[in-house]
């Protein structure tokens, strides 16, 4: 688990990115304001809202990405996640979720449940 300050630092970075792409109500790569663009690892893009930021398992993955990837310079931003869980994912974080599951959802995209490529 990370300590919350390099959580705080991340979450800046990857919003200062993601408002980058949404400075227009909708921009050049076809998103509207307040969204910003990730790719699955099976290259299926998804229009996420800056509110996902927020989200402890959202983070997480963008911490993995990160590691595995490298911080995207002038590309898009690559989770390390295929579309099938991405599809799940959007579907939970869009319910809402227990403290308990959230945990629970955190430990197995932390192990290797993430269908992560090795």
């Amino acid at each position: 688990m990370m300590k919350p300050k390099k959580i705080m630092k991340m979450m800046r970075k990857w919003r200062v990115e993601a408002l980058k792409s949404s400075d227009n109500k909708r921009n050049g790569s076809g998103t509207y304001k307040g969204h910003f663009v990730v790719y699955a690892i099976d290259k299926i893009r998804f229009v996420m809202p800056l509110h996902y930021l927020n989200n402890v398992v959202f983070l997480e993955l963008l911490r993995i990405s990160e590691d595995e990837f490298g911080s995207p310079r002038d590309g898009p931003i690559t989770l390390p996640c295929d579309s099938t869980l991405m599809n799940y994912l959007v579907s939970v974080f869009e319910r809402g979720f227990s403290h308990d599951f959230e945990k629970a959802l955190l430990a197995s995209v932390v192990g290797d449940g993430c269908s992560c490529v090795h």
